[in-house]
């Protein structure tokens, strides 16, 4: 029987690449949009804290179970930034274009050997809305970042972000690449492991 889960989220790529993984075990990724769920208002300090905010606002909408993300890129050089903001480093809207320039911009007197950098993905799942005891886990990916974009995929700033173990940026990796080695990929691995076989009914 397959199970839907409800991703807080109406990013494209996050729901190609969380349906591709979770697909051979049963679960139906539907996007919050589906649901009537509107965007909630990220007001945590912290990836954690934001997750939280969108799945349980998605799950309480749906009544579904819920599965919420928050992600984003840490410069070095730029004492842990854009963090929590990645998204609309640039203001709003969100753009990735404008986004990856502005962190050009902010980079560019930043020598090759100081610009390390790492993705971080908090991934929350919760099986109902008022669930006391959601599954929560934290993986990052490190990198660099390039003076100028290489790749044509991903999202986000995948093209300028350096995967050294690879010598392609993320966006140049495929998509099975993507979701072994990507932060993302491995949260989710780590939260399935921490599912092992539960139950995501209500």
């Amino acid at each position: 029987m397959t199970t839907t889960v409800v991703l807080a989220s109406g990013n494209a790529g996050k729901l190609r690449e969380f349906g591709q993984l979770l697909a051979p075990l049963g679960m139906e990724v539907r996007p919050q949009a589906d649901f009537a769920v509107q965007e909630v208002e990220e007001t945590g300090l912290t990836f954690v804290e934001n997750a939280l905010l969108k799945a349980r606002e998605a799950s309480r909408v749906s009544g579904l179970p819920a599965l919420a993300d928050d992600s984003g890129l840490a410069v070095d050089a730029l004492q842990g930034r854009p963090g929590i903001y990645s998204a609309r480093f640039s203001g709003e809207p969100k753009d990735d274009a404008r986004n990856n320039a502005c962190l050009l911009e902010s980079l560019v007197d930043v020598p090759s050997p100081q610009r390390t950098a790492r993705y971080w993905c908090v991934l929350v799942l919760l099986r109902h809305a008022e669930d006391p005891v959601p599954l929560i886990v934290q993986q990052s990916w490190e990198g660099e970042i390039l003076t100028e974009p290489r790749g044509a995929g991903g999202f986000g700033y995948d093209p300028l972000f350096w995967v050294p173990e690879c010598g392609k940026t993320a966006a140049a990796l495929s998509a099975d690449e993507k979701n072994r080695l990507s932060h993302r990929g491995r949260a989710l691995q780590a939260l399935l492991a921490q599912l092992d076989g539960e139950s995501l009914r209500p």
